[in-house]
């Protein structure tokens, strides 16, 4: 069977089930974005991938990373690169297309190059853009927005009836489906995003990375991934100015855009020297990155709600390190960590709580190993891909 795994953002667990089903006898192509400013999985074949197995990189315009927050020059090129996507569709004619973590407009002609192919489209739904861009445009242009906001919903829709079949990441997306978009919850498959952990290994924070940057033996607080619109960098500002006085004590953020751009400004402002600022690292590098931490960070806006699960959270369980997190109470993530016993979440708003939580885990070491066990213990138990695998491999060959 011809299969097309196509997640626009390149993230790093997708890939896994990609090789999975390769292995599996299938011929598959994982695609994805180029030229994207966010965390990449291993986008590459490698030793022990199977002959059936292409990894295809589909060219975003240079200049998307400029005017990422550009509404307009954005979407121009979103559109241009789901039209060469679906141009790719048509020509090599996959038996069943599973695509995320795609904007709307750029996801609408991949689903109708599928269908007209003879293909069956799954759309695999990781979060709601339409009612992202609803919601945002809304507050930036009242009366223009809704009408842009409904003409994003409409496509949504559309793209969900065309589907052979609806893949969500969390229960809670299944009653959004049904109320917003008229979905049928029968027509919805709810497989829970996952971390690679068979590439995740708990490491000892002595490790050449954390050498390499000066941090070994020094408390970190760790954050990783996108700092964006739907993110508050200040916490982690906040978080630094408090520790500024422990020298032991280090805030560490690897990632790139505007949230890493406003904290490099404002702690550079405030003359803050313990907040270390990097750029994105190799998902080689992963494992050391986050063993370095001895608390992982996770932040997200109140608005964010239950449509966005970060997925850093995921890959932080693996590590064997207690979370620290600034997420709505609903979120699954914020759910994960509090039902596994794996750290300490806060709401987003509540830089208090969040400062006294941070304070707590830093004079607590027995709690954070124990936050630690448990978090790796459930990643353990979850994560493995060939359960997982086996479960899209039976969504994506079932006869709609």
């Amino acid at each position: 069977m011809k299969i097309l795994v196509h997640d626009y953002a390149g993230h790093s667990f997708a890939p896994s089930l990609s090789r999975a089903l390769a292995a599996r006898g299938h011929e598959v192509v994982h695609a994805f974005a180029g030229s994207l400013q966010t965390p990449r999985g291993d986008l590459k074949c490698k030793p022990g991938d199977a002959a059936s197995l292409e990894f295809r990189e589909f060219p975003m315009d240079p200049n998307y990373t400029r005017y990422k927050y550009s509404f307009r020059r954005r979407r121009s090129m979103e559109i241009r690169y789901g039209q060469d996507a679906a141009d790719f569709v048509r020509s090599w004619k996959p038996d069943a297309v599973l695509s995320g973590n795609t904007p709307t407009e750029t996801q609408e002609p991949i689903t109708r190059a599928t269908v007209e192919s003879g293909g069956r489209f799954y759309y695999w739904v990781q979060d709601f853009y339409s009612l992202a861009v609803d919601k945002l445009l809304r507050k930036k242009i009242p009366v223009a927005g809704g009408f842009i906001g409904a003409w994003y919903r409409l496509l949504d829709s559309r793209q969900f009836k065309r589907s052979s079949g609806i893949v969500t990441i969390t229960e809670d997306f299944t009653a959004i489906l049904k109320d917003e978009f008229g979905v049928d919850p029968g027509r919805v498959s709810v497989v829970p995003n996952w971390a690679v952990i068979e590439e995740i290994p708990s490491l000892p924070q002595d490790n050449e990375w954390s050498r390499l940057h000066n941090l070994n033996g020094k408390f970190v607080f760790m954050y990783t991934g996108t700092i964006g619109m739907k993110h508050n960098p200040a916490m982690l500002l906040e978080l630094a100015k408090r520790f500024k006085d422990q020298p032991e004590v280090a805030v560490v953020v690897v990632s790139e855009g505007i949230g890493a751009d406003w904290l490099r400004r404002e702690s550079e402002a405030a003359g803050v020297d313990n907040l270390l600022l990097l750029p994105y690292q190799s998902f080689a590098d992963l494992p050391a990155v986050l063993a370095t931490g001895s608390v992982l960070v996770g932040i997200l806006e109140e608005d964010a709600g239950i449509f966005s699960v970060p997925s850093k959270t995921l890959s932080y369980l693996c590590a064997a390190r207690p979370l620290l997190l600034a997420v709505p109470k609903e979120n699954l993530s914020a759910r994960i960590t509090r039902e596994q016993g794996a750290g300490i979440t806060v709401q987003p708003k509540d830089l208090e709580g969040f400062i006294a939580a941070a304070k707590f885990l830093h004079a607590s070491p027995d709690e954070c190993a124990e936050f630690g066990a448990k978090a790796r213990a459930y990643a353990e138990a979850t994560f493995p891909i060939e359960k997982t695998a086996t479960t899209f491999e039976r969504i994506l060959t079932a006869k709609p």
